[in-house]
């Protein structure tokens, strides 16, 4: 199977300290609808920045950004979903509810903890392991971008209400337009084979990002490539400019829609070239790459999904902690304790 051939990089179990191992996924992110990536309220313009072209290319353009935290949160929640439909969160030692995000009282206890870390609990902290970081897209923000005007709608059907008084309730947003590639890199770290499927799994079933996702915000993700080695993959921005010098010097016109098979090829190209890099042992071949996202789609099946998720928790179970008694305020009587041996 191709995932033993990243036994080398993978931990046997889970541990406290890292040892340097380190699993790289080149991730296509193609939006298949409009999307909306920003930082603050409706009208605000998309997150982008002022980014070189390419690496030749010289040119300064602004490339739109898909942020880390919107690439983990919506990929977090899909794994947790999961979860909790298989009752593998746990509760809070903060309090009687169950682990949650952003609530400030994570379990401490469940995959997601383990995995992608906790700050906020009352025993300690937990670094991720799954390191991100921005995505650019590979196309300039002004070929991307489109405007929307919204428009209220009365229950008429029509912009005025039974009085004929017009709507006022109208807006102008930018939004990303349906067909727009970001190139990004996911670096994992100490983990083990099951927790690099549901990584894996979590990426690939997650389908809406950014701002109002229960309308639009559809998106599809492609893993490209698969490292494995001692050191982190070159950066997201490294490889879009880099792709974006390839389709340049291809001839092909960089404009939007850019063509996904043109684009995939070039990325491939590119990244066939990172084994040579400090750091970078290997790469999975394009039949591994299958056969690894066909062992990841069977572990995550209706029927074999449960006994999966059960035997990744129960890989953590010597290592939970159950929540301790608070510790008395300075300055107030200790408890009493009481003696634990049995009555003669």
């Amino acid at each position: 199977m191709s995932i033993e051939k990243l036994t080398p990089f993978l931990a046997p179990s889970y541990e406290n300290f890292p040892k340097g191992r380190t699993i790289g996924l080149v991730v296509l992110r193609t939006t298949h609808s409009e999307t909306i990536f920003r930082t603050e309220g409706s009208g605000e313009p998309m997150c982008s920045e002022f980014v070189q072209a390419g690496v030749e290319d010289k040119n300064i353009i602004s490339r739109l950004v898909m942020t880390k935290r919107k690439q983990v949160a919506p990929e977090r929640r899909r794994g947790r979903e999961f979860l909790r439909s298989h009752n593998l969160l746990y509760t809070s030692p903060k309090g009687d509810s169950l682990c949650a995000l952003n609530t400030n009282a994570p379990c401490e206890m469940c995959i997601d903890c383990f995995l992608y870390g906790f700050a906020a609990g009352g025993e300690g902290a937990q670094k991720s392991r799954v390191w991100t970081e921005d995505a650019f897209s590979v196309l300039a923000a002004n070929d991307a971008i489109g405007d929307r005007t919204i428009n209220a709608i009365f229950e008429n059907g029509t912009m005025r209400d039974e009085n004929g008084k017009a709507s006022t309730a109208l807006n102008t947003s930018e939004y990303i337009k349906p067909g727009v590639h970001f190139l990004d890199i996911v670096t994992l770290k100490d983990v083990t084979a099951d927790e690099l499927r549901y990584v894996i799994g979590n990426i690939l079933l997650t389908t809406r990002y950014g701002a109002v996702s229960s309308r639009v915000g559809r998106m599809e993700n492609e893993i490209l490539g698969i490292f494995g080695g001692i050191a982190e993959l070159p950066s997201s921005l490294e490889l879009v400019q880099a792709v974006h010098d390839l389709l340049k010097a291809s001839g092909k016109a960089l404009e939007h829609p850019l063509e996904t098979s043109e684009l995939i090829k070039a990325t491939k190209q590119f990244i066939s070239t990172w084994t040579n890099k400090r750091g970078i042992s290997m790469q999975l071949s394009e039949d591994e790459l299958s056969n690894l996202i066909a062992d990841v789609d069977r572990h995550l099946s209706l029927t074999e999904q449960e006994n999966f998720l059960k035997r990744l928790d129960k890989s953590y179970e010597p290592l939970r902690r159950v929540p301790t008694e608070e510790k008395p305020k300075r300055g107030s009587k200790k408890k009493e304790t009481v003696a634990t041996e049995s009555e003669s």
